[in-house]
């Protein structure tokens, strides 16, 4: 099975040899109708509108791409931020949930689902539906709820419903399998709003489509600053991965541009602490589409690890199992050590505090060198605050 790009599946929803919709039956109905409907909602005139209205006007964009000059003279190269942590609730998150919430209204729903790791997502989505005033239910690991105690916090002042994913490993796979649940008993009135690439097609194309905002501005930013369009570097964090394809997605098919994606090592890939899923991972389903995942020998998955909750997941998204395994990206693995180095780095040479997720992007130039005269755009995804406590137990910042 073959696709004709690499940031558009096929009819089946595969990149390659990963994607598809691999779901239950009773799931059938609910994906039949955002199949059916998101591309021609998508580029309806109406839907442009209000979602271009509400991203300017809501979201704050665009966001700025800012040249990092201290951490470009630091490491001999050109280095640009692309500042998604100044989005509305800080994230790119917020994209993504204000394209679906306008699509779960035009198809009539009344009530959104969600799940959510580092919390960003679940924010976002409890702002949509504060915004217009639909019913809100986030399910969350209970070991994430009280990692992210912060983000729990904002959920519950915009009025969502934060349910805890007490099984398995009480993280993101567990919180997700929850929402699934959910949405099967409540397959007509209920619109689940996946934050990843990831899940049954069509949610990795529909989630990249409105991610893609952010690489269609750097396109625009770079030609005002550099006089081109065409970064030599596009550089992202990946769990699932939905800010890395936001701003990878206009560069994709361009060979010129070298795609780099950064995973979470935890610990160490020796040490079963770990959630590099390219290194430690191979063919399976999670979550109702194939991609590679972390599993033992009996295919059970295993449980991932990541100082991140949002890198905390055992699979990556289908297409970027695809620029994987056909070797479009360098996938490179980040320890939470050097994680947390670069993001105390970021923080005290450009005055920008990252999230942790967005940190091990950051600690790549421990991994490999830059020419000169190399253009890098990294994707600043989101903001440190969430990660705040974190920071302070682990630099020992308060005595």
């Amino acid at each position: 099975m073959k696709t004709q790009s690499y940031n558009e599946p096929n009819s089946l929803g595969f990149y390659g040899n990963f994607g598809g919709a691999f779901i239950p039956e009773m799931l059938y109905p609910n994906i039949q109708e955002l199949k059916e409907a998101y591309t021609s909602i998508l580029a309806s005139d109406d839907f442009k509108k209000d979602f271009n209205k509400l991203l300017r006007d809501y979201v704050g964009r665009p966001t700025p791409l800012y040249f990092a000059e201290r951490l470009s003279e630091r490491y001999q190269t050109k280095i640009y931020l692309k500042r998604e942590d100044l989005c509305h609730t800080g994230a790119h998150k917020i994209n993504n949930t204000v394209g679906q919430i306008l699509m779960a209204k035009r198809l009539g729903k009344k009530r959104i689902i969600a799940e959510t790791g580092a919390g960003q997502h679940g924010v976002a989505t409890a702002t949509v539906c504060a915004l217009m005033g639909i019913e809100c239910v986030v399910y969350m690991g209970a070991i994430d709820i009280k990692r992210q105690a912060p983000n729990v916090s904002r959920m519950k002042m915009l009025g969502a419903t934060v349910k805890p994913a007490t099984s398995g490993s009480q993280t993101l796979k567990d919180a997700t399998n929850e929402a699934i649940r959910d949405w099967i008993n409540n397959p007509t009135d209920t619109h689940y709003i996946i934050g990843s690439v990831v899940g049954p097609h069509p949610y990795p194309d529909l989630v990249a489509k409105l991610q893609a905002v952010i690489s269609e501005e750097v396109e625009e930013q770079l030609f005002e600053k550099e006089g081109t369009k065409v970064p030599n570097h596009v550089i992202a964090c990946v769990g699932g991965g939905s800010n890395a394809a936001g701003i990878y997605y206009q560069f994709l098919n361009n060979p010129k541009v070298n795609i780099i994606a950064v995973e979470a090592e935890g610990k160490g890939v020796l040490t079963r602490e770990s959630a590099a899923t390219t290194r430690l991972g191979r063919s399976g389903i999670i979550h109702g589409s194939k991609t590679l995942l972390m599993q033992n020998k009996d295919g059970q998955i295993t449980e991932p690890y990541s100082i991140s909750a949002g890198l905390d997941y055992p699979g990556i998204g289908p297409m970027h199992a695809h620029l994987f395994e056909s070797k479009r990206a360098e996938f490179i693995s980040i320890t939470d050590q050097d994680a947390m180095k670069a993001g105390l780095e970021l923080s005290q040479t450009e005055g920008i505090i990252p999230a942790i997720e967005t940190a091990h992007a950051f600690a790549i130039f421990k991994e490999r060198p830059f020419n000169k005269d190399e253009i890098l755009v990294f994707n600043c995804s989101g903001r440190g605050d969430k990660d705040l406590q974190t920071y302070t137990d682990y630099f020992k910042l308060i005595d």
